[in-house]
C-alpha cells in the first residue's frame, strides 16, 4: 500500500464529476397532488374581465430535520469497504462524527482521531488514512489537515441539492464577464448609458 504522503493533493474533490453524473443519472422526481385542501388554504387569482381563474397557489408545511448526527452510507457502492484494513473502520467512524451536513470536505484532526479511536500511536490512525485514501472512499485535500468525502460512497445531506449547487456554481463560473463588455445603465436623470464591464467601481 502507498504511503500517504504518495497520495496527490487536490483543490477540489477528485470524485465529485463522477458523482455529479451517477446523481443526474439516478434522479427520481416526483411530485405529490394536495387532496382536501381548506378553500381557505388556497390563493386564486382571476381575470378581472371575464372572472376565468388563471392560476392558484397553495401553503405547505415545512418538515424540519435534525441533520447534526445523520450520514448516509450508499449499497451501490458498499464494496469499497470490503478491502478496509480494520484501522481505516475506525478512522472513518471518527469521520462521519465530523462531517458537516452537505459539504464534501472535512477536517481531520489527529489528536480528536486518536481519541475516538482509542489509538495510543499514529501509525495505526495513518494506516486507517492510507486505506480509506487506496479505496477511494476520501482524498487528499490542498492542505495535510483537509481532506475530500467521495459522495458516491457517503454524504452527510442531500445528495441532489449539493449537485445542483456545484453545476450551478460551475456554470456561474464560466460566465464570467469580458471587462470590454458594455452594458445599459441609467444615469440620475433617467437617461441611459452604455458603459463597460471594466468601468465598475
Amino acid at each position: 500500500m502507498k504511503k500517504l504522503t504518495e497520495f496527490q493533493k487536490n483543490t477540489e474533490n477528485p470524485f465529485l464529476k463522477q458523482a455529479i453524473e451517477q446523481v443526474e443519472k439516478n434522479v427520481v422526481k416526483k411530485y405529490k397532488t394536495a387532496t382536501k385542501t381548506d378553500q381557505r388554504a388556497i390563493l386564486q387569482a382571476f381575470d378581472p374581465s371575464s372572472g376565468e381563474v388563471l392560476g392558484h397557489t397553495q401553503f405547505v408545511r415545512q418538515i424540519e430535520v435534525d441533520e447534526q448526527q445523520f450520514a448516509k452510507l450508499y449499497l451501490s457502492n458498499f464494496s469499497a469497504f470490503f478491502d478496509l484494513k480494520p484501522q481505516a473502520i475506525k478512522v472513518f467512524g471518527y469521520i462521519l462524527s465530523v462531517l458537516i451536513p452537505n459539504r464534501d470536505e472535512f477536517i481531520f484532526d489527529r489528536d480528536e482521531c486518536m481519541e475516538y479511536t482509542g489509538y495510543k500511536s499514529d501509525k495505526s490512525v495513518f494506516i486507517g488514512i492510507a486505506s480509506l485514501l487506496n479505496n477511494e472512499i476520501i482524498a487528499r485535500g490542498s492542505k495535510d489537515y483537509k481532506y475530500f468525502i467521495n459522495p458516491m460512497v457517503a454524504f452527510n445531506g442531500n445528495r441532489i441539492t449539493f449537485a445542483k449547487t456545484y453545476v450551478k456554481k460551475q456554470k456561474s463560473k464560466g460566465n464570467e464577464v469580458h471587462p470590454n463588455q458594455t452594458y445599459m445603465d441609467w444615469d440620475e436623470n433617467g437617461d441611459i448609458e452604455i458603459k463597460k464591464h471594466s468601468d465598475k467601481e
